[in-house]
């Protein structure tokens, strides 16, 4: 497995799918298609980048890393925006290497903390939590 910067085709082909990443990641909560560009895009200006995984040539997934702030103490750290593996690859260990991977240029951008949020029920919670994830705040609703 290779992962890396997307080239500009394979970085065309990530926003096309981004959508299904949102729509999983936000547990069917949030129907994403004509919300995605103006969610990514500001990221993408602002320095955050993708990392894609590949195997022959073959998309296998992604994560967009890039900068946070800490909206109590202003303090930049490193933060995870978006994890997806394409469903024919789960399971395969591919969530892990990409972790690993954003780590390390996380570290090498300079950041020594990384963050990243996620809906309740989304079962990559478990695997946040097993790389060394703590929770550090809650969110909660309350429908009216």
């Amino acid at each position: 497995m290779d992962i890396r910067k997307p080239n500009d085709s394979e970085l065309e082909k990530v926003i096309l799918l981004s959508p299904q990443a949102l729509f999983d990641g936000t547990m069917g909560e949030v129907k994403p298609y004509e919300k995605i560009k103006r969610l990514i895009e500001p990221l993408l200006e602002k320095g955050s980048y993708y990392l894609i995984a590949t195997e022959n040539e073959k998309l296998m997934g992604w994560i967009l890393v890039g900068a946070g702030k800490d909206q109590f103490t202003d303090k930049m750290n490193g933060f995870i925006y978006e994890l997806f593996v394409i469903e024919e690859f789960r399971g395969n260990g591919v969530s892990k290497q990409l972790m690993r991977t954003a780590f390390d240029h996380l570290r090498q951008d300079g950041y020594s903390e990384v963050r990243l949020s996620a809906f309740a029920g989304n079962p990559a919670i478990k695997l946040y939590e097993k790389m060394g994830f703590n929770i550090r705040t809650v969110s909660m609703s309350l429908p009216l």
